[in-house]
């Protein structure tokens, strides 16, 4: 967070962290940011209503800012390239479901995604969980991102699909990016900052795999606590 904070990443600056002598366990101490996340409001809300045409657009430029910090400065992250994701999410499938609880739904899906995992390409600092509910919003629009807890290095495009999951449009089905935008405004902001053309098929199976990814995990975390 410090380091994507200090290439102008609009992230939350961090102001201490917490030190054995502290007695506290492991953290730090970051600025409030105020501003929204609870994205039915956003919306919803009248006071969010002249940034919603402008959203998309600026989730496209905050990704490319996140994209375009140094790996070389992020040598404690690990890469993660499409073919182990997907080898990832089969291991959570096949050990979470595959003996009790078999679904033909996530079978076939993990069957299409393994015959078209895209090769190893371009590769970056990648958020994770680049999606509405983890940004902070105001009446002009994006603030700041939050949830950096699985950041990682690979293919950029994941962030762009991540957000374009149904589950993070809240019921806005024909609005794909958060539910406020179009993929095509959130392409062309990122284009504008990146200067790399987004390929959209490569985005688009990102979002399968996404969609996947997250009904698995919904599926893990009542069987963890079952």
């Amino acid at each position: 967070i410090q380091i994507c904070h200090s290439h102008g990443v609009k992230a939350p600056k961090v102001r201490y962290v917490l030190r054995p002598e502290d007695g506290l366990g492991v953290g730090f101490v970051m600025d409030r940011v105020a501003g929204e996340t609870l994205a039915p409001r956003v919306l919803r809300d009248d006071l969010y209503a002249d940034a919603r045409p402008k959203m998309a657009g600026q989730c496209g430029e905050a990704a490319a800012s996140i994209h375009d910090v140094p790996m070389a400065e992020l040598d404690f992250l690990e890469e993660i390239t499409p073919r182990q994701q997907w080898q990832n999410t089969w291991n959570a499938y096949e050990k979470y479901f595959l003996e009790w609880s078999p679904s033909p739904v996530f079978d076939y899906a993990l069957r299409w995604l393994k015959e078209r995992v895209p090769a190893r390409d371009r590769v970056t600092l990648v958020h994770g969980d680049f999606r509405n509910g983890n940004i902070i919003w105001g009446p002009e629009g994006l603030r700041t991102i939050l949830d950096w807890e699985i950041a990682h290095f690979g293919d950029p495009m994941e962030d762009l699909a991540w957000i374009c999951i149904n589950s993070w449009r809240f019921g806005n089905i024909d609005k794909p990016v958060g539910g406020f935008g179009r993929r095509e405004d959130m392409f062309e902001g990122y284009e504008k900052v990146s200067g790399v053309k987004v390929d959209p098929e490569r985005v688009k199976f990102w979002e399968i795999f996404g969609s996947l990814r997250w009904g698995i995990t919904c599926r893990s975390m009542a069987f963890t606590h079952l």
